[in-house]
């Protein structure tokens, strides 16, 4: 089984908050998705960056965030901006 550490973008700190939130495997990333794994992490670090959302996706493309398309990288802002301005 691969972990969370072998894919792009995720080091020791990023695989802890996916590991707090019940996502413990690259399968389990990818089939959960960047987004819900974002709101996830956002119930144990409230602060959780837009970075980070964006290294989720890249971690699940196989890419580095930098990589991302345009407009990927687009959707991706518009869904920060909507998380948060939603309340809890």
């Amino acid at each position: 089984m691969k972990a969370l550490t072998e894919m792009p973008n995720v080091g020791k700190v990023l695989a802890q908050k996916l590991i707090e939130v019940d996502i413990n495997t690259p399968n389990e990333l990818i089939s959960t998705g960047s987004e819900n794994a974002f709101i996830r992490i956002r119930t144990v670090d409230p602060g959780a960056c837009i970075d980070m959302l964006y290294a989720l996706e890249g971690a699940i493309q196989g890419i580095r965030w930098h990589s991302l398309s345009p407009g990927r990288k687009e959707e991706l802002t518009a869904f920060f901006r909507q998380t948060r301005t939603q309340k809890p």
